[in-house]
């Protein structure tokens, strides 16, 4: 089991150059990366390096802060479909959480369903489980559970805390079969990363992802 299957190679910088995505293309194509995670703006582009390779293009939703309206988020969804995005990392807009609006959250997620559904494309939840209570991150389990996502993901790598091993473990245990984790913020070593995964992540996302790979070709089994 090699690590990079599980790696969504990440740059998400707002000074992000087109020279960047074509690298980050290039090693995602090399290293059998499982996805790039991208700026909008740059999915078409990423759409035509990766046309015919293994690696997806993912690109984010309501990032980074997520409190965007739900409508606004539905737009972005339709335009990066459009433009060839195959996975949506969506922030959950976790204003309308600590509200406890869980009706809002509802019609969120059935928007980008809707969206996404028909399209075939992937949608990951992001949480931010490092700013939640352990109670918090249940209830966006129990929450989420009922839709057809793909992915319940840690963080955006944005907030005060990024993954850790105790929500990934938490989020698997509340979470159907159908609904994988997604792990990122803060994953830099191959050590981190290999627990995460043994807890039960089965994505990562990291702009460490050729260090975590080159880390892990010097570990002993």
């Amino acid at each position: 089991m090699r690590v990079a299957q599980f790696i969504d190679h990440t740059i998400l910088k707002p000074s992000t150059s087109l020279a960047d995505i074509e690298k980050l293309c290039g090693e995602a194509r090399a290293y059998g990366f499982a996805a790039v995670c991208i700026p909008p703006y740059y999915v078409r582009d990423a759409a035509q390096l990766l046309e015919g390779a293994t690696p997806k293009v993912a690109t984010v939703i309501g990032f980074p802060f997520g409190y965007s309206h739900y409508e606004a988020k539905r737009a972005e969804a339709i335009e990066a479909i459009d433009q060839g995005a195959q996975e949506l990392d969506v922030v959950m807009n976790i204003a309308a959480f600590k509200s406890n609006d869980m009706a809002y959250l509802e019609s969120e997620i059935d928007s980008l369903v809707q969206v996404a559904g028909p399209a075939g494309a992937a949608i990951k939840v992001i949480i931010e489980s490092g700013i939640l209570t352990r109670d918090e991150i249940i209830k966006c389990c129990e929450l989420y559970r009922h839709y057809p996502i793909q992915f319940l993901k840690t963080s955006t790598g944005y907030a005060e805390a990024g993954a850790s091993v105790e929500a990934v473990r938490m989020m698997r245990q509340h979470l159907p079969a159908s609904i994988e984790v997604k792990a990122s913020g803060g994953i830099r070593t191959y050590e981190f990363a290999k627990q995460l995964l043994d807890a039960g992540a089965t994505r990562l996302g990291c702009s460490a992802g050729i260090a975590i790979t080159e880390e892990e070709k010097h570990t002993k089994p």
